[in-house]
């Protein structure tokens, strides 16, 4: 299956570190190797790279380790395709238009007859995979239930539901967020860690490669990191529980809902 990797911090903050353990797994290290994409929330505005080529060989890729984007919030995704031919309109993260604000997401895992199930309304998917029409689907279902002044307590609660009716299709880890709020939903694997002083050391998993977050940081960051696998060999990364939505903001926690009880 494909991984994801996403970030929440209070201050802009580049992700060149994890991205460079998380492009090996995309076809040196691990099997993802169809594809890969990553958007990056800067204001108002948004950026999005995607490359259906592996990321361990992507000219883009290797300017995104070398360009220090910052971000508050960043969603990020390789591909093992398993629904739909291997081309860019099939590349995550995907992304839509919803009260004026970007909306971006990101699947890893299969449906089951994703286009019965979870048919399109106000939004229609561009390429072929059960992720994008399942992300259409979803933010159809915030269009209609939602309105851009809801509180973030109802909404997160709701969004908890309708991806529990989308795992009980198959398989859905995903990743999504508006900018402010990022939502990651664990159907089978999802870790985090979050980062605040005191910082430490860390190591990559996947490259020789480490940081000492006390020489980039001030002790006022707080930097959430979000992967299928932990991306680090040194530190104590959290796992999100099968069934469990967790709500970040600004690298903090500010909802969790697991198994239809809200925490």
């Amino acid at each position: 299956m494909c991984e994801l990797l996403g970030m929440s911090a209070n201050v802009p903050t580049d992700i060149c570190f994890s991205f460079s353990g998380l492009v090996k797994r995309g076809g040196e290290t691990g099997p993802h190797k169809d594809g890969w994409g990553i958007s990056f929330y800067e204001g108002a505005g948004y950026r999005e790279f995607r490359d259906p080529n592996p990321s361990v060989d992507s000219e883009i890729a290797k300017l995104i380790q070398r360009y220090p984007i910052k971000s508050k919030t960043v969603i990020s995704h390789i591909r093992q395709a398993n629904v739909g031919e291997i081309c860019l309109e099939n590349t995550h993260p995907f992304s839509r238009e919803l009260w004026g604000r970007y909306w971006s997401y990101a699947h890893n895992g299969q449906l089951e007859d994703s286009k019965t199930h979870f048919p399109a309304s106000f939004y229609l998917p561009v390429g072929t995979t059960d992720s994008e029409q399942a992300f259409c689907w979803l933010l159809a279902q915030i269009r209609l239930n939602f309105t851009d002044r809801c509180a973030i307590g109802p909404l997160s609660q709701a969004l908890h539901q309708w991806c529990e009716q989308l795992r009980s299709k198959g398989v859905f880890n995903m990743l999504l967020s508006n900018g402010d709020y990022l939502f990651a939903y664990c159907s089978t694997k999802l870790s985090w860690i979050t980062r605040e002083a005191p910082f430490g050391e860390a190591q990559l998993s996947d490259i020789e490669m480490k940081v000492d977050f006390k020489e980039e940081t001030t002790p006022h960051d707080v930097v959430t990191v979000i992967a299928t696998q932990p991306l680090t060999d040194n530190e104590n990364w959290k796992t999100i529980q099968p069934g469990e939505l967790v709500v970040f903001k600004e690298g903090r926690v500010v909802e969790r809902f697991l198994k239809n009880t809200a925490e």
